[in-house]
């Protein structure tokens, strides 16, 4: 299904002995590592879409790491699942932790977590789970925009019923303005659309818990976010930029784009990729690292 020429797939056990497949996207040979970024994925997707972030990444000068979150892809957990409130966070404290085991002493440790895994890699730092040395975060749901239904069924549902996996709901023609993109998730066997009540409640929370810890923000971060989202509320984003430290916390809207920045068209990508970029090098410029 992927080109595996250039990445390795592995397993690794979580503290709880769970299984999570995890993805290196190692320098190659001779070049000199500037840090090392770790990849959080997004609901109902899997690590092994973030190919060709890896791969610009790399030429960067960075090492990567992805994994596939609980219940997602190749790791363990019904599809779309969460067997406890604070699964997906100690799943990135394990991995925090087994990558900065591998990373060169002295080099930075890069969070980079997009739409759900946005929310989990932001939420990780509001509660100082493990120290990261930046965070980037690409249309984070740090809003999904409930309707006052949605948020009744979620005040009752999870505490009755936390393993009921329902529809998550997104369309996912509103992934990218590039139809292979689409075409190409709606086809992966590894993607699904289920989302459990708990999990549903962790996101719906976490949000707001999450922006309410803007104005304390003290760790370097890039926010990105689409202007024309319709998955998240880019409003979400927007009110956390505003609240943030404007010396901590560097923003960006790319108007007209949809959800997954990375994944635009090559034209609607190239200034997300450009802007990734000038952050990361203005942050750790190569003639300052070991």
């Amino acid at each position: 299904m992927f080109d595996t020429a250039d990445f390795t797939l592995t397993a690794y056990t979580a503290s709880d002995g769970e299984n999570l497949a995890v993805y290196d996207w190692p320098l190659a040979e001779g070049s000199a590592q500037r840090g090392t970024v770790l990849l959080v994925h997004g609901l109902g997707e899997h690590a092994g879409r973030y190919h060709a972030v890896a791969h610009h990444l790399n030429a960067w000068g960075f090492a990567v790491r992805a994994y596939d979150q609980y219940g997602h892809g190749q790791s363990g957990g019904p599809r779309g699942g969460l067997n406890h409130d604070m699964r997906l966070l100690d799943d990135l404290a394990d991995m925090v932790d087994a990558t900065r085991a591998r990373t060169p002493e002295g080099l930075p440790l890069v969070l980079l977590g997009h739409s759900m895994g946005g929310l989990v890699a932001a939420r990780f730092v509001a509660m100082h789970l493990r120290p990261v040395d930046a965070l980037v975060l690409s249309s984070p749901a740090l809003d999904p925009g409930l309707n006052a239904v949605q948020k009744v069924l979620l005040a009752t549902l999870p505490g009755v019923a936390p393993n009921l996996r329902i529809s998550n709901g997104l369309d996912a023609d509103f992934l990218s303005h590039d139809p292979a993109v689409v075409e190409a998730y709606q086809a992966d066997p590894l993607c699904h659309d289920r989302i459990s009540t708990r999990l549903a409640r962790f996101i719906a929370d976490g949000g707001p818990a999450t922006a309410a810890r803007a104005a304390h923000w003290s760790v370097p971060t890039l926010l990105m976010w689409a202007g024309d989202d319709r998955l998240v509320q880019p409003a979400g984003s927007a009110a956390f930029a505003a609240a943030a430290p404007g010396a901590v916390v560097q923003s960006h809207c790319f108007e007209g784009l949809y959800h997954e920045l990375f994944n635009e068209t090559s034209d609607l990508a190239a200034p997300v990729f450009q802007r990734l970029h000038e952050w990361l090098d203005l942050l750790f410029p190569a003639e300052t690292l070991p």
